[in-house]
């Protein structure tokens, strides 16, 4: 406990929930670093496409960015419409549950828990990237790095939203003003004519001959800067109250943040004519072509790592409150709908932190390998919420309806196009991954519906009136000796039963008789069996024992006591036989027959 209260602090209050809500600086810092940090890679991933042309790419890219933040405008209006509508959160879920059905809900939530693991790992692989781009000698512990990362989010977000969020909000707005600093600066000098333009500038007919399949291709590509824009909506209840109203003021700030520095990365790289290069992020080529390098470089550096690090913390956020939600519907094991000490909901918190770190030595902290995978399932709940609000505004025809429903259906289209290209244009460089994931989440979360819906029918209460009672209560216990912890076992099970016998399985008979000879001083007149184990297995005589007696007593009830004692340290339950263990686990699927323990403390 002592360790666990100095990983993640002292517990919290219920009643102090609402304290632990968020401003918008801070929701900011929060939901928004996901898309924030997208800018350190959306320009690069947008670029490489093209890069079979050469640096002539560079005369596609600002029209390539500018119909991308046309885009981000578009959806970014479009989930204020949703937050307005669902105040409660869960984002797509939500809405596509109450206006599309449970099937389309679940495509949407799967999507989603898929975008939100994916998340984590390529914005963790970014981050380590850009620290390697500057230090190359760590370029060959990218992957430890990257779990070391993974690890101190982990913990951060364990110790509650407010305080990670006190804890994430300086990186996120040093990147926010250092990477300005660069756009900016860059700019000036360009049209100060301190620096000659790189780009090679081409003939509209050469721009005309552009294959549209590779400008799709880097469109397509170039969408990642949109990953994380639906945080804000699917996370409304973290906010102080007014919750709708907070979150999305936090959201218009945050797409006017991401497509100024989206822009004005893209800009700048036409500009000095910076491509990508392997193993140097653009965003670094960028800054040393700005800055020269010295103290600027390093603390844009330094700045990206740690938001795209804390860019993870995004869906730290929004993947446990999600399968919180879907937990209470019984589509997820419902231990995932409990808040821990820290009114987070923990369990969901380190599911996302295991399913990371699989997927981190998976592609061996590899972004560019992730980011084929990365953008499907982001769009595909992009399209489904935005369909799911037409069909809220057709159905409750309130005020505005009709603007209301012309921009979400606008959003649905648009979005539902850029999946479609999304996914023909990546299907086989990974996404077929995220296609083939989507449908087996699905299936799973509808085992689990069905396992407890099962459950439920099973536990109602048949009529007492017809039930019997047992007619007769069986007492054994299994001994391997005489000792304290037996004694205590026989006086419980002599309260509870007058039927009571031991059982001794029989390894070694020199023990087994010492065993005898002690058995008559401090049985208290409960007979010991002793059971022959010529394959000298202990559990199997044992099971069969319990099956005779089922065998005699039909309409009983049989306890299996299992005497205990108790060490006084943790480790020291190393040091002994674990057969009680594995006792219980097996007697717990035998009907008819009730296992307990009693146990001895040991000083």
């Amino acid at each position: 406990m002592s360790l666990k209260t100095f990983l993640i602090g002292r517990p919290i209050d219920t009643v102090k929930e609402k304290h632990e809500r968020l401003g918008k600086a801070m929701g900011l810092a929060v939901f928004s670093s996901d898309a924030l940090s997208s800018v350190a890679y959306a320009t690069e991933e947008m670029l490489l496409p093209l890069m079979v042309l050469g640096a002539v790419a560079l005369n596609y890219s600002l029209p390539i960015a500018a119909a991308i933040i046309g885009l981000i405008v578009l959806v970014a209006f479009s989930y204020m419409q949703t937050i307005r509508a669902y105040p409660s959160g869960g984002g797509a879920y939500i809405v596509a549950k109450e206006n599309l059905g449970t099937n389309v809900a679940l495509v949407a939530a799967a999507a989603l828990l898929i975008d939100y693991v994916l998340t984590v790992i390529v914005s963790i692989s970014a981050g380590v990237a850009a620290i390697t781009s500057a230090f190359p000698a760590l370029h060959s512990h990218t992957v430890a790095l990257c779990l070391l990362s993974l690890l101190l989010i982990v913990i951060v977000n364990l110790r509650g939203i407010r305080e990670s969020g006190a804890i994430f909000s300086g990186p996120t707005y040093i990147f926010i003003v250092s990477l300005a600093i660069v756009v900016v600066v860059g700019i000036w000098k360009y049209h100060t004519g301190e620096v000659t333009p790189s780009h090679m500038e081409l003939p509209h007919e050469a721009l005309d001959a552009l294959p549209i399949l590779l400008v799709l291709r880097a469109f397509s590509s170039g969408c990642t800067a949109l990953t994380g824009i639906e945080a804000v909506a699917n996370g409304v209840p973290a906010f102080k109250q007014p919750e709708s109203r907070n979150a999305s003021i936090t959201l218009a700030w945050m797409a006017t943040l991401l497509g100024g520095l989206f822009l004005g990365i893209t800009y700048n790289a036409y500009v000095y004519g910076i491509t990508p290069k392997e193993n140097v992020t653009l965003v670094s080529q960028l800054v040393m072509a700005v800055s020269g390098g010295g103290p600027l470089y390093y603390l844009v550096q330094f700045a990206t790592f740690m938001i795209l690090i804390l860019a993870a913390n995004t869906s730290f956020a929004d993947f446990p409150r999600l399968s919180s939600i879907l937990a209470r519907d019984y589509f997820l094991p419902r231990q995932l709908a409990s808040q821990g000490d820290k009114l987070v909901y923990s369990n969901g918190i380190i599911l996302l932190g295991v399913f990371g770190a699989l997927l981190m030595v998976a592609f061996g902290g590899d972004t560019h390998a992730m980011i084929p995978l990365y953008t499907v399932g982001v769009f595909l709940a992009f399209t489904l919420s935005q369909s799911g609000m037409v069909v809220h505004w057709l159905k409750s025809r309130e005020k505005g309806w009709f603007f209301g429903m012309m921009l979400n259906g606008v959003g649905g289209i648009t979005t539902a196009a850029v999946l479609l290209v999304i996914a023909s244009t990546k299907f086989f460089h990974g996404a077929w991954l995220v296609v083939a994931a989507i449908p087996m989440l699905i299936f799973l979360m509808w085992r689990v519906n069905r396992h407890y819906k099962s459950i439920a029918e099973q536990l109602v209460p048949a009529d007492m009136a017809v039930e019997q009672p047992y007619t007769h209560h069986s007492v054994i216990i299994p001994v391997g000796g005489v000792h304290s912890a037996v004694v205590n076992a026989i006086k419980y099970g002599s309260s509870i039963s007058e039927d009571v016998v031991a059982i001794y399985v029989c390894l070694d008979t020199r023990n087994a008789s010492i065993t005898q000879e002690r058995w008559a001083k401090f049985s208290m007149g409960v007979p010991l069996i002793v059971l022959d184990s010529p394959y000298r297995s202990v559990i199997e005589p044992v099971v069969d024992y319990i099956e005779e007696v089922r065998k005699v007593h039909k309409a009983g009830v049989i306890t299996v006591i299992l005497p205990e004692f108790v060490p006084s340290r943790w480790w020291e339950h190393l040091l002994h036989n674990q057969t009680a263990w594995l006792l219980k686990g097996i007697l717990l699927f035998k009907k008819g027959v009730v296992c307990t323990s009693v146990p001895f403390q040991l000083k």
